[in-house]
């Protein structure tokens, strides 16, 4: 049995996957994405969680055919290198992932993606949208990733094509966690709503969002605490997460209204977290912004989960076999 890995780092949590040739997990793991130590200690933690999946697996890592990895921030794959990953901590400059994890697994193949984007191929080719030629994928979680899949394949632009989160929705509007303004990520990004209730509850606002922090012993608010605190009532995190919602609604109606894609597949931590009744009102929400509004794109969630983006990933390394693209 050949067997090859997938990484997907995120702003809270690095996911490993070992997979075989149908694309069946035969071992994963998860563990927290370090908030000290930078660029190394991330890398250090993923090659952790991929030894505890190839071990799941009943491999040792070494025998893995290769491993691929999708990543926030700006990624080159040929260079090896992540850059400006800044919804990771003390990630502002360039670092030779490839090679750290090279060193460190003992893997020669190391293959780079941004972790959107490889959480949309493993949709696309696997998931909830194998039967759409054409979609927007919206991972809405720390920030809020984007990918675009035309004709089957992923629209990359000239590197950087498809950040969604970073799609000005208002002029001159809040400060985006990149440091621009008016960004979809600036109202719906998982930190950018943490930043803005920390600024409600300092003006006097009530909010159990930071109590059921610290009864969770969380060092930041998760998507289920969101979840849990929007059962409860919440109103500052029921106003906000509809900011974030109208956000994303108005960007994605956009994108259909440039692009016409056939779908629009909801995804991320929050995303999956809230998921069919979320989809349901981001279709609704997206409608007074569509100008063919009588031909709406379905909403979908991903199906593949938390996965999904280790899963893409795993799809980067060479011979991994896939189905065929829609179209």
């Amino acid at each position: 049995m050949t067997l090859r890995g997938g990484i997907d780092l995120g702003g809270t949590k690095v996911q490993a996957v070992v997979v075989d040739e149908a694309n069946e997990v035969r071992g994963q793991a998860r563990a927290q994405t370090p908030l000290r130590g930078g660029p190394p200690a991330v890398a250090a933690t993923m090659a952790g969680a991929l030894r505890e999946a190839a071990e799941q697996a009943g491999a040792d890592a070494r025998e893995l055919t290769g491993v691929g990895v999708g990543s926030p921030g700006q990624v080159d794959d040929a260079a090896g290198t992540v850059s400006s990953a800044k919804n990771l901590t003390d990630w502002a400059g360039t670092f030779a992932l490839a090679q750290a994890l090279r060193d460190d697994l003992g893997i020669d193949e190391v293959r780079l993606s941004n972790d959107v984007g490889a959480a949309a191929d493993a949709e696309s080719r696997l998931g909830a949208a194998k039967d759409a030629a054409s979609f927007l994928g919206v991972f809405w979680g720390t920030g809020v990733g984007g990918a675009v899949i035309l004709d089957g394949v992923r629209w990359r632009g000239r590197g950087f094509g498809g950040e969604f989160g970073h799609m000005v929705i208002k002029l001159g509007g809040a400060r985006c966690p990149c440091g621009r303004l008016g960004h979809v990520e600036a109202y719906a990004g998982r930190g950018a709503l943490e930043a803005k209730a920390r600024e409600l509850q300092d003006k006097g606002e009530k909010t159990v969002l930071f109590k059921l922090m610290e009864e969770k012993g969380r060092d930041r608010l998760t998507s289920g605490i969101w979840e849990k605190a929007l059962r409860q009532g919440d109103e500052v995190a029921e106003q906000l997460i509809e900011r974030g919602l109208q956000a994303i609604a108005a960007g994605a109606a956009s994108v259909v209204n440039l692009l016409d894609v056939e779908a629009v597949v909801l995804g991320g931590g929050l995303g999956i977290r809230f998921g069919e009744p979320m989809a349901e009102r981001l279709r609704e929400a997206m409608l007074p912004h569509l100008f063919v509004d009588q031909r709406p794109p379905t909403v979908r969630v991903a199906e593949l989960g938390d996965l999904g983006g280790a899963l893409g990933a795993s799809l980067m390394v060479a011979k991994a076999p896939s189905p065929a693209p829609a179209g």
